[in-house]
C-alpha cells in the first residue's frame, strides 16, 4: 500500500511538472514577431537573415521585410565585400559598344564577380551628375541637385563615399555621382525631395569595419523609401551599421548580380543601364 501511494505521487508529480513546462515548450515554437522600424511603424523586420560566405571576402544576405500598408513583402539582398580581396570599379556598357545592358552582361563581359546599378542618366544614357572612369572624366560637371548630393569613387584602390561638396576630380581614380547621400561620417543626412516616397531602391554603402555594402529590393511590388534606408543601415539592431551610404539609380534601373564557383544570385530590373559598379578580385 506504502509502494503504491509512493508510485502515485511520483506520477502525480511528473504530470504537474510536464503540465508547468508544456506553455514553456509551446512558447517557444511560436515564431517571432515582427520589429517594427522606428521611423516607419508600417515596415517591420520578419527576418534578419545571416551573412553566408560566397567567395573569399564576398557575403551575401537576405533581409526579410514586410508592410503592413498596403501589405507587402520585400526581400531585401545585401552583398558585403572585404576590400582586402575585392574592389571596385566603373563598368560602362560603351566599353563593349553598347548603349545599355542589364548588369549581369556588364559583369560576364567585364569579368566581374559582382554588379549593381549605379548612377541617373538621360533618354540618351548620359549621365546627369559626374562621371570619371578609367581616368577618363566622362562627363566633368557636379552636378546641384539636391538629389545628387553624393559621390561614390576609388581613389588608390581604396573605395571612398563623400558629399558632393567635399569632393574634388584630382583626388579620384573613379568616381560617379548619385543620391541622395543618406549617411556621411556615421550621420543621418535630412533628405528634403521624396524622403518618404516608397520605391525600388539600390545602394552602396561603407560599414564600420571599411567592408563595402550593396544592396537592392527585392519585390513586384512595392520597396522602401530613403527614411527607412537610413535607419536600417544605421540602427545596430539591423546588423548593417554603415557609416556612409549612397543611393544609387533605383526604380526599373535597380539590379544587381552576382556569380561565383558555387552560388548565383540576380536581382532583374525592368531597363538597361549604361553604368554600373563591378567587384573585382584583387590583383595580388
Amino acid at each position: 500500500m506504502l509502494l503504491w501511494l509512493m508510485s502515485r505521487r511520483q506520477t502525480l508529480l511528473i504530470g504537474f511538472i510536464s503540465l508547468l513546462l508544456t506553455p514553456i515548450a509551446v512558447l517557444s515554437q511560436q515564431p517571432i514577431t515582427p520589429a517594427k522600424l522606428k521611423n516607419s511603424p508600417t515596415l517591420a523586420v520578419g527576418g534578419l537573415g545571416s551573412w553566408k560566405t560566397v567567395q573569399n571576402g564576398i557575403e551575401f544576405r537576405k533581409i526579410a521585410l514586410e508592410r503592413s500598408e498596403p501589405n507587402q513583402a520585400i526581400d531585401f539582398k545585401v552583398l558585403r565585400f572585404d576590400t582586402r580581396w575585392v574592389i571596385p570599379r566603373v563598368i560602362r556598357s560603351s566599353q563593349f559598344q553598347l548603349k545599355g545592358a542589364n548588369v549581369k552582361m556588364l559583369a560576364e563581359k567585364s569579368g566581374a564577380i559582382a554588379a549593381i546599378n549605379a548612377n541617373y542618366f538621360d533618354e540618351k544614357g548620359q549621365p546627369l551628375g559626374f562621371l570619371k572612369a578609367d581616368a577618363q572624366e566622362i562627363n566633368r560637371t557636379v552636378s546641384k541637385s539636391s538629389l545628387l548630393s553624393g559621390i561614390f569613387g576609388m581613389r588608390s584602390l581604396s573605395p571612398f563615399i563623400v558629399h558632393r561638396d567635399g569632393f574634388q576630380s584630382p583626388q579620384a581614380d573613379e568616381a560617379l555621382q548619385s543620391g541622395p547621400l543618406l549617411l556621411n561620417r556615421g550621420a543621418t543626412l535630412e533628405v528634403t525631395r521624396g524622403a518618404g516616397r516608397y520605391s525600388r531602391r539600390s545602394v552602396i554603402g561603407i560599414d564600420q569595419d571599411n567592408r563595402l555594402l550593396i544592396a537592392v529590393t527585392d519585390s513586384i511590388l512595392g520597396g522602401l523609401s530613403w527614411v527607412e534606408l537610413q535607419e536600417l543601415f544605421s540602427a545596430p539592431q539591423w546588423q548593417l551599421q554603415a557609416t556612409d551610404l549612397l543611393n544609387l539609380d533605383g526604380g526599373g534601373s535597380a539590379q544587381l548580380y552576382v556569380k561565383t564557383a558555387n552560388f548565383e544570385e540576380m536581382i532583374a530590373g525592368t531597363a538597361e543601364v549604361p553604368v554600373a559598379i563591378g567587384f573585382f578580385k584583387k590583383p595580388n
